[in-house]
């Protein structure tokens, strides 16, 4: 068994005949062949539902049979599990897979195994000498294709042959400076059943990190973070392309939000300019983003209501007008923003900085956790225990730190108990959702405001100011049955 580490960037066609001129490569003559591969699984695709590739490749003149383990990915790196033997089409022997549990999964499945899609591109490698490490880089060109439908192959990959991962990275680095290159996080395989699914792309929402208490905090914030942004990076097209569906910025904001909450979270065991580099260059991020998610939910929340209340009211629908407008502008903002090079950059790096982090001293993680988890409930709870007096500004400030809380929860949740957890969720979820609600609220009379700019107040003024009095009046009761929660931590 081999493990496969490889960094996986997109690009242009356009991009692609210019790769070969770049200085990384002077020099170096690159080895072409012409690669087609079919990949095989059962009618209810039961392989992929447990995350194991098999494919057989021709390669030249010759035939392998290569099985793929689940694959981590983020800012288009992924390692695997491989194993790979020469084979002849279309008889599976499985001999050389040296892992039970995957054999016995593939041995189960033989009677059942039909082919599913296939992948036929024309590669070009390069044997990239790169300090004391040795890297390939391969650019791949060619097509997905299921039943008459096809979807194109543009790609490079950067697999670390010998040495140092972060060189991998450092090559990326120095191919971006001059060249329009995006992490990618879906396979060509990944994109080959979706191929066979007919499946239409879709908001993507956060995944639970996997952790256990075996490991230390920095390789627990290793797996949140590298989480938060694959959810990012699958909300990435549906920012590009300023779509409609107001859901991809809204998840790509939780997950930036999540981002650096967790940064925030394990900042007393991570270098001090990390903490202040990254959680600077997200906040920027989602600042960008903000203005879309204002006005999606002024549009999409704020203003049906309103305008079923008052139908006649020429601001109302005048509001209604310039929302939409302004919704798209600022998606088309949003698109502008995550299609630059910088952003690109700034995922390579991050991803770069998040794999090169050491544990300076290695702790207890359940310890860890209890122990940031009663710091931030005794943030939230000092503020909670004030509701009466606070300001708008106090109230904003108890939002993000309930905000805080509840992703540190869910972010623990595999270390604690989930049966102790629950009620405690639940009450603080509900309150967070109140929260929200109040600051929709202040959100919609800042754009109101902007909008109808020297107009005198109507009924939507008073609508808006009469729905926040009422959810504040609500606050209180939903407090206090948070504050009645056992801690279970």
């Amino acid at each position: 068994m081999a493990t496969e580490i490889e960094l996986k960037l997109q690009l242009t066609p356009q991009t692609a005949q210019r790769l070969s001129a770049h200085p990384l490569l002077a020099g170096i003559q690159p080895q072409g062949q012409h690669l087609l591969n079919t990949y095989y699984d059962t009618p209810a695709l039961d392989l992929n539902a447990r995350r194991i590739g098999l494919r057989f490749r021709k390669k030249g003149r010759q035939w392998l049979l290569t099985v793929k383990s689940a694959a981590t990915v983020s800012g288009g790196l992924a390692l695997r599990d491989e194993w790979e033997a020469r084979a002849k089409p279309g008889q599976f022997d499985f001999s050389h897979v040296d892992a039970p549990k995957f054999r016995a999964i593939l041995d189960e499945a033989l009677p059942r195994l039909q082919a599913i899609f296939t992948t036929d591109f024309r590669r070009l490698a390069w044997q990239v000498p790169f300090g004391r490490s040795r890297i390939e880089l391969v650019l791949d060109r060619g097509k997905i294709e299921n039943d008459g439908r096809t979807t194109p192959i543009c790609e490079i990959e950067l697999e670390l042959i010998s040495g140092d991962v972060g060189d991998v990275f450092a090559v990326a680095r120095q191919l971006q400076e001059t060249l329009d290159l995006r992490p990618a996080v879906a396979s060509k395989a990944e994109r080959g059943y979706a191929l066979f699914n007919n499946a239409q792309e879709k908001p993507f929402r956060a995944k639970a990190a996997v952790l256990d208490a075996g490991m230390s905090p920095v390789e627990a914030f290793r797996a949140i973070a590298l989480g938060c942004l694959e959810q990012f990076q699958r909300n990435e097209n549906g920012l590009v392309s300023a779509s409609e569906d107001p859901e991809y910025v809204h998840q790509a904001r939780i997950a930036l939000r999540r981002l650096r909450s967790a940064i925030k979270l394990f900042a007393p065991v991570l270098p001090a300019d990390f903490v202040a580099t990254y959680n600077l260059a997200w906040q920027n991020l989602g600042t960008a983003l903000g203005e879309s998610r204002n006005w999606d939910v002024f549009v999409s929340e704020t203003m049906p209501p309103i305008l079923a209340d008052f139908p006649n009211d020429r601001n109302t629908r005048r509001l209604l007008t310039e929302g939409m407008r302004r919704a798209k502008r600022a998606r088309a903002a949003s698109a502008h923003v995550v299609g630059l090079p910088d952003y690109s950059r700034l995922i390579v790096e991050f991803t770069a900085a998040v794999y090169g982090l050491q544990d300076q001293q290695r702790q207890d993680l359940t310890k860890f956790a209890r122990k940031r988890l009663r710091s931030r409930d005794r943030q939230a709870r000092l503020l909670a225990e004030r509701v009466a007096e606070l300001t708008p500004e106090d109230r904003h400030r108890m939002r993000i730190c309930f905000k805080k809380l509840r992703y540190a929860i869910e972010f623990f949740t595999p270390l604690l108990s989930p049966k102790r957890l629950r009620p405690n969720l639940l009450a603080l979820t509900q309150l967070q959702d109140e929260l929200g609600l109040i600051n929709d609220q202040v959100t919609a009379r800042t754009l109101v405001e902007q909008t109808l700019e020297g107009r005198t107040p109507g009924p939507v003024h008073g609508w808006i100011a009469g729905r926040h009095e009422l959810l504040l009046r609500a606050l209180p009761e939903a407090l206090d049955t948070w504050l009645a929660q056992r801690l279970p931590w």
